[in-house]
């Protein structure tokens, strides 16, 4: 009688009502949907769809932006205008650069050259005044009708000056022992032994000729070379003969080891009489100046 009248109060009824399990009440939602009339059941349904419909048109809006921008951040590939654009700045680099090269070397030759300019001219200044010790030197018995000058009369008063500060004996023939004449010798092998030194100086800087050939069938031939840094070269003039064309040039060169190289209507070439260095578009022929 206790339960049965427990169970016939409102409010326990009520607590147990209001206090349904997830599951229970999700199929109770289900069988009360079950249990509602089909117009309300087709508008909750609609509803429900609706509803699926937004949420997937946002996830799918959601997961297409990453996609869209990793396409933009991927690097594009360059077409054949911009290959062609960065071969050119690549070969206009190079041919810069060796241009910049080619003048640098320029300079260091001009500068060289000026250097044995001022050589030369010393050299010149010095043999004068050895061609004035050598004049000091000849003995009055070989003097000449040309030799009175007023620069060998300075010679012989310096060179008489020189004898008389021995302190030679009145009447004597010897300075320190030796005759006048083994004194004159001995000053002319000494200024024999300069003379020979210069000379062998202005020998090493004086201008060699020499004569480069093209031998081949061409329109326009030019030697190209270090001989003038690579800058100007020298143009070959054609000589016709009976079997053949010959292109020939003259160089006036120091001695030296010079590489050199033939353009023959545009085109590089290497020439076979003569001796070859380096590799590839290094190649060049050697030419040596003695």
């Amino acid at each position: 009688m206790l339960r049965h009248s427990a169970e016939n109060m409102p409010g326990r009824g009520r607590m147990k009502e209001e206090r349904p399990t997830e599951g229970k009440a999700a199929g109770e939602a289900a069988s009360g949907s079950s249990r509602l009339p089909a117009f309300w059941q087709c508008a909750l349904n609609m509803e429900c769809l609706c509803a699926g419909g937004a949420v997937s048109v946002d996830e799918d809006a959601h997961l297409s932006v990453p996609e869209e921008s990793s396409e933009e951040l991927l690097p594009k590939k360059p077409d054949s205008a911009q290959l062609k654009a960065l071969l050119i700045d690549s070969e206009r680099r190079r041919l810069i650069k060796k241009l910049s090269e080619a003048n640098q070397h320029n300079r260091f030759l001009k500068r060289q050259l000026q250097a044995k300019d001022d050589d030369l001219v010393d050299i010149k200044s010095e043999l004068a005044i050895l061609e004035l010790e050598i004049q000091a030197s000849i003995p009055l018995a070989f003097m000449t009708k040309e030799s009175t000058s007023f620069t060998l009369r300075m010679a012989l008063v310096e060179l008489a000056e020189e004898i008389a500060s021995y302190g030679i004996q009145p009447g004597s023939r010897k300075i320190n022992g030796k005759y006048i004449q083994s004194h004159l010798v001995s000053r002319l092998e000494v200024v024999q032994e300069k003379i020979k030194k210069q000379i062998k100086d202005v020998e090493a800087v004086k201008f060699r000729e020499i004569t480069l050939y093209w031998i081949g069938m061409a329109e326009s031939v030019q030697v190209m070379g270090s001989f003038d840094g690579w800058s100007q070269g020298e143009e070959m003039s054609q000589e016709y003969t009976g079997a053949y064309v010959k292109f020939s040039a003259n160089l006036k060169l120091r001695p030296g080891r010079y590489e050199v190289k033939f353009l023959v209507d545009g085109e590089w070439r290497l020439s076979p009489e003569l001796l070859t260095v380096g590799e590839g578009l290094m190649e060049n022929n050697i030419l040596i100046v003695e």
